[in-house]
C-alpha cells in the first residue's frame, strides 16, 4: 500500500499564494512520476501540474506562468507553489503518484485539499 499525504491548502485573496505539498509512504520501490490534480465542484477532475523521475514536469495551459512543480529533498515528496491565483483555481486538489512497489505497480491518490481563492 502507499500513501500520500497533502497539506497546505487554504483560504486566499486573488493575486495571491499558496504552496501544496505531498508526502508518499509505503513500500515503494521506486516512483516514476508524481502530480496535482484539482476538481471544481461541477467539474470533471483535470490535470493541473506533473514531474517525473527524471526532473521533466508538464503544466496545464491555465496554470503555466504561475504554478511552479517539485520534487523534495525528501524522497518521494512533491510541491506545487502557486502563484497570482485566481478564483478560477478554487478546487479541491490531488496529489498522485505512480511507480512501483516491491511487488506491484501502484497508481495512488491523496485525500485531497480544498484551495479556495476570493475575489
Amino acid at each position: 500500500q502507499v500513501q500520500l499525504v497533502e497539506s497546505g491548502g487554504g483560504l486566499v485573496q486573488a493575486g495571491g499564494s499558496l504552496r501544496l505539498s505531498c508526502a508518499a509512504s509505503g513500500s515503494i520501490f521506486r516512483v516514476n512520476a508524481m502530480g496535482w490534480y484539482r476538481q471544481a465542484p461541477g467539474k470533471q477532475r483535470e490535470l493541473v501540474a506533473t514531474i517525473t523521475s527524471g526532473g521533466s514536469t508538464n503544466y496545464a495551459d491555465s496554470v503555466k506562468g504561475r504554478f511552479t512543480i517539485s520534487r523534495g529533498n525528501a524522497k518521494n515528496t512533491v510541491y506545487l507553489q502557486m502563484n497570482s491565483l485566481k478564483p478560477e483555481d478554487t478546487a479541491v486538489y490531488f496529489c498522485n503518484a505512480e511507480g512501483a512497489t516491491f511487488f506491484q505497480a501502484f497508481d495512488s491518490w491523496g485525500q485531497g485539499t480544498q484551495v479556495t481563492v476570493s475575489s
